[in-house]
């Protein structure tokens, strides 16, 4: 059994262009989930799949052992396409083993580790039929457009030190075997188990203001 890591990258991006590559702290984008993949001793190899020339170089150039690059169809890289189909779309060529581990990863989010994926594997272990999905703590006080409040009660505000919060998907990682992901065509399967990450991963770059708080974010936790 192996585990392989997909990073699906393509270059349309509208919000911010050329978001995956542009520089974020002094690296582009993608090199800070990819960097996570490549120090995960679990992890035999790492897929980049674009449909962008220059996305390929850039991660070609951080000379990671363990990286290849899969140059996705064009049907699978547009605004429309999900990341479900380029998923199925490599995996239908790829030569696994149903039993081999998938690890699903976005890069958007910069802050993973290779701990973070390494406590996923670990769940994984406990129940290898299941899925495992990253999450992170969120502390806000939510309410329905009807006025009635979806994660407290208003009357009795817990103080923020003593609030459980709830469980918010980070779009970090999420790992799978290769047969319940041809199977269900679906990146998570039952049972799910929760990897937890920091707070603060729950910060996604989508947009220009995005960009910077988490620039901030991370410069503080990974480069001081």
């Amino acid at each position: 059994m192996k585990s392989i890591a997909f990073i699906p990258v393509r270059g349309g991006s509208k919000s911010i262009p050329s978001k995956n590559i542009k520089i974020f702290n002094e690296m582009p984008l993608l090199y800070w989930s990819a960097l996570a993949a490549q120090k995960n001793e679990s992890i035999n190899e790492i897929i980049i799949a674009t449909d962008d020339i220059n996305i390929a170089e850039a991660a070609s150039s951080f000379q990671f052992n363990k990286l290849r690059i899969y140059n996705r169809n064009e049907s699978n890289a547009n605004d429309s396409a999900s990341t479900e189909s380029v998923m199925l779309e490599y995996l239908h060529i790829a030569n696994l083993s149903e039993a081999d581990r998938f690890v699903l990863i976005q890069a958007t989010n910069p802050f993973l580790t290779d701990a973070d994926l390494q406590r996923g594997f670990q769940l994984m272990d406990a129940i290898p039929n299941g899925s495992v999905i990253s999450c992170a703590i969120f502390k806000r006080f939510l309410w329905n457009p009807d006025g009635n409040p979806i994660n407290y009660d208003y009357r009795n505000r817990p103080r923020r030190q003593d609030f459980e919060g709830i469980l918010i998907e980070n779009g970090s990682f999420y790992i799978n075997t290769v047969g319940n992901i041809i199977q269900s065509k679906n990146r998570l399967t039952a049972p799910i188990q929760i990897c937890e990450m920091n707070e603060y991963t729950s910060f996604e770059i989508d947009e220009p203001e995005d960009w910077l708080i988490c620039e901030k974010i991370h410069r503080k936790h990974f480069l001081i």
